[in-house]
């Protein structure tokens, strides 16, 4: 038994609502979707997104890192040598993480697939539901309430609110956001590196003074500023999560020698893949750090394996797996499904993908 063919395949699909923060505005969901044949014809699906602003990768790169390194490199070799196979990616080429991240979620979702097992009993876990928040967009805020008031209906209880975009109005913004949401839901920003240390002290301990109780503070200020994301944590009470700070395990590494944050968001399309997460996930925990997993904007292929090492591995806080929810139509046949506030994940084999859509399927 061995790996046939390894192919590329380009998604575009839109968003039902814009999705905003302080470093992008998106209509559209844009990645590169990777599908690993082995020569029994099963398919082992993963995806490489293109977020210019925070990973720097492309379609065309990952395609042509796929295609012209990975490919050769894989095509022939055991599948079943799960292990080997993902070292040799890693190995393979430096950065180009997204894609790693593809094949890496392709050949651990044919590897389940061949076992005839859910991806997330590949990894150890048995739970079929995993939590999420809901991000609003930025806005100002009477948007922003507005938002809320409808994310409570639609069954979300952990908001996830944009800022970073006008520290002088972000106050503004969490009041209207906790007024519409009520005291039992749990708010928290995300700045998205939109202000300066001091511009943050400023803005959470004006959100602490005002006892608007917020969870969580993202990613504050430049992702390469440690010591100014040190300072801001030093200096106020709310956890300081690092996001676009953390890629892999020296920036976490890092992170923890200066005391700069207080938790650690980890993406698959930052680290390279389910193997890079969870040693993040679990250097994290042992040096008293909170987690969470996220995702960038992405399909049903990458939260769905966001989602099933989240529901082997825990986290010690709800995770931001909310992506895929935005989509207005799914690119992709099965796989993960909402429900109110949680990822439900399918009973079938590996992901549960059957197949890609290109274009919105027809209405019935």
């Amino acid at each position: 038994m061995s790996i046939a063919s390894v192919r590329t395949h380009r998604i575009s699909a839109p968003l039902h609502t814009p999705f905003v923060t302080a470093l992008r505005r998106t209509s559209t969901v844009e990645t590169l979707v990777v599908e690993v044949v082995d020569t029994d014809g099963r398919s082992g699906f993963g995806e490489a997104p293109q977020v210019w602003q925070v990973t720097g990768s492309s379609i065309g790169g990952a395609r042509a890192c796929v295609e012209e390194v990975f490919a050769p490199l894989l095509t022939g070799r055991n599948p079943d040598d799960l292990v080997a196979r993902c070292a040799e990616l890693r190995r393979a080429v430096a950065g180009n993480e997204a894609a790693k991240a593809a094949v890496d979620v392709a050949l651990h979702d044919l590897a389940a697939r061949r076992l005839g097992v859910p991806l997330v009993r590949l990894l150890g876990g048995t739970s079929r539901r995993v939590a999420t928040d809901v991000t609003l967009s930025a806005g100002d805020a009477v948007e922003l309430g507005g938002a809320a008031k409808q994310r409570v209906a639609d069954g979300f209880d952990v908001l996830k609110v944009k800022v970073g975009t006008d520290a002088a109005g972000d106050l503004a913004r969490v009041r209207a956001v906790r007024a519409a949401a009520g005291p039992q839901v749990r708010i928290r920003l995300d700045a998205n590196q939109g202000w300066t240390p001091r511009e943050a002290v400023r803005v959470i301990r004006s959100v602490e003074d005002a006892g608007l109780d917020v969870e969580l503070v993202e990613q504050p200020v430049h992702a390469r500023d440690l010591a100014g994301l040190a300072w801001v944590a030093d200096r106020v009470d709310v956890p300081i999560l690092a996001d676009e700070t953390v890629y892999g395990v020296r920036d976490l590494v890092e992170v923890i020698q200066r005391r700069a944050a207080d938790m650690v968001n980890v993406k698959l399309a930052k680290c390279g893949g389910l193997g890079p997460a969870r040693t993040l996930l679990e250097l994290a925990a042992e040096h008293g750090l909170g987690t969470l997993v996220g995702s960038m904007m992405e399909t049903q292929i990458g939260l769905g394996a966001a989602a099933s090492l989240v529901a082997a591995c825990g986290t010690s806080a709800v995770s931001d797996l909310d992506a895929a929810w935005w989509l207005a139509w799914s690119p992709v046949q099965g796989g993960i499904r909402y429900e109110n506030a949680g990822v439900l994940l399918p009973d079938a084999p590996g992901l549960g993908i059957a197949g890609l859509h290109h274009s919105p399927p027809p209405t019935p």
